[in-house]
């Protein structure tokens, strides 16, 4: 399952944007996907047919001076399996709606609607627990100031092995802004973010380690000074029947112009609305096609 995430990675720098429009310094961004939004799904692997909703919320602070940074991002996402092919690739696809809210060094917290996306996947079986995906969709432009927003296309590869009860996946995601500046100066780098999930089902649970990655790709403004970050961290989840649910905490190993380290909680339930019976046995929520067999 990919795409489930839309984010605002750096949310809190695109409030700084605002702020550092009106100043002599370097306007910072953000980017339109929130990195760490796929970790724990098998986003290479195909979903049994069906219809689902997924909510991904996570609250993080980053330490800043004088006062932390923090931000809640909600993702509601509905995901539609298709029973058509395309070149052998299962047609899927995707819509979210993020809600944001945000507060910069303590000031007092900013709520918006974050830029809606739309996207479509093909994902492969390609055999022995191995899937590959590739994903192609586009944030729509919006006028909450705090956050970006500029139009933007994103695509995506994936790869999952879900054998024996494992899920092991890379998700790389590529984002391209359709416009370089916002109106009031924000400069939107293109940006690459890799999502890193590996493991375990024992019976109903779940736990891993999980990682993920960011970096801001060339801009050539000699004044910007591009942001990126390496997270790791663990997770665990419960298969509840009809509904699955996961947690992974993480925390910044290693970050550039973010002004400090990120902490940030994750939560995601997963709710089947429909799932073909031919496809998923009942009482098994969907991870993927073949481990639902």
């Amino acid at each position: 399952m990919t795409g489930f995430g839309l984010g605002l990675r750096g949310i809190a720098s695109a409030a700084l944007a605002l702020y550092a429009a009106g100043s002599t310094t370097a306007a910072y961004a953000a980017s339109a996907a929130q990195p760490g939004q796929t970790i724990g799904l098998p986003v290479g692997a195909q979903l049994p047919v069906g219809l689902y909703f997924v909510n991904l919320s996570s609250f993080g602070t980053r330490s800043t001076r004088p006062g932390d940074t923090s931000t809640n991002v909600n993702l509601p996402t509905f995901a539609w399996s298709t029973p058509w092919d395309i070149a052998g690739g299962r047609l899927q696809f995707f819509v979210t709606q993020p809600v944001v809210a945000a507060t910069l060094q303590g000031a007092p917290y900013q709520s918006g609607i974050g830029q809606p996306l739309l996207a479509a996947q093909l994902a492969w079986d390609l055999g022995h627990d191995v899937g590959v995906s590739y994903f192609f969709g586009g944030y729509l432009p919006i006028e909450t100031r705090f956050l970006t927003q500029s139009a933007s296309l994103t695509h995506r590869f994936a790869a999952s092995y879900t054998g024996q009860d494992w899920n092991l996946t890379a998700n790389l995601l590529h984002g391209i802004f359709l416009e370089t500046r916002s109106p009031f100066g924000a400069l939107y780098p293109d940006y690459l973010n890799l999502d890193l999930t590996a493991a375990k089902k024992f019976g109903k649970w779940q736990v891993g380690a999980v990682a993920f990655g960011s970096s801001d790709l060339p801009t050539g403004v000699s004044s910007y000074r591009p942001q990126g970050q390496i997270a790791v961290g663990g997770l665990v989840g419960y298969n509840f029947g009809p509904v699955n649910l996961q947690a992974y905490l993480t925390r910044d190993v290693v970050q550039r112009n973010y002004r400090g380290r990120e902490t940030r909680g994750w939560l995601r339930v997963i709710v089947p609305l429909y799932q073909d019976k031919d496809e998923v046995e009942p009482n098994r929520t969907l991870v993927t096609r073949r481990q639902a067999e």
